[in-house]
């Protein structure tokens, strides 16, 4: 399991509710007493890590797994076309930096 000791994950499911819970009204501090967390910056930081992500699948980005692949993991082709759709867009970027510091 990753991340520190103590630390909790988040499924689907509690997130799901949370959003719920905050459509009704409840506040951060209702909705970390009800789960038991430690304070209400976990509600804060849940809600802002999830509107992130929405505004990244929004924009067309896909996540990308974090940390190491298991073994026998097989790179599907959508993460291989993101991949390259990714370094073809930092290479114009550090072409056009370069550019403009006047190196090239």
């Amino acid at each position: 399991m990753s991340g520190k000791e103590g630390m909790k994950h988040f499924g689907e499911k509690i997130i799901s509710h949370v959003l719920q819970m905050k459509a009704e009204g409840k506040t951060n501090r209702e909705i970390s007493e009800y789960y038991e967390f430690k304070d209400k910056l976990v509600i804060k930081q849940l809600i802002s890590r999830y509107n992130r992500r929405q505004r990244m699948l929004k924009a067309g980005i896909l996540p990308r797994r974090k940390g190491r692949p298991p073994n026998g993991y097989i790179v599907t082709a959508d993460e291989k076309d993101n991949e390259i759709k990714r370094l073809k867009m930092e290479n114009a970027l550090l072409r056009s930096f370069l550019q403009i510091v006047g190196r090239k």
